[in-house]
């Protein structure tokens, strides 16, 4: 599965990063999990623009999940119109942790299921 939206650009140099964690892409779909920290997350789409088997949109973060926020997240998370990363598509994703180096704020980690 590819998604449309990708960045080259941004997934090659996520690819050369010398700290990205995961299998290099060879993992079979859904043995690993990315798990996106809300407390972190901005929602500036860098999972979304390099990984290339459509794991992420980003949306408003929903209630339940703001409500679970601390104090300072909740401003930080208002200040970026409360938008955030969401893995609708967890179970196609591959380990490779193009986004995981990609995110700018470190708010991803991939996780063994």
């Amino acid at each position: 599965m590819s998604h449309e939206s990708i960045n080259k650009e941004k997934a090659r140099r996520a690819a050369k990063h010398p700290d990205r964690p995961g299998e290099d892409c060879r993992a079979e779909p859904g043995q690993y999990s990315p798990v996106v920290d809300r407390a972190r997350c901005e929602g500036k789409r860098d999972c979304v623009e390099v990984c290339p088997y459509g794991v992420f949109e980003v949306r408003r973060m929903e209630d339940a999940d703001f409500d679970g926020l601390g104090f300072f997240a909740r401003l930080k998370s208002r200040a970026h119109g409360r938008q955030t990363a969401y893995t609708p598509n967890a179970d196609h994703c591959k380990a490779c942790g193009l986004c995981v180096v990609a995110c700018p704020e470190k708010a991803i980690q991939l996780v063994r299921r």
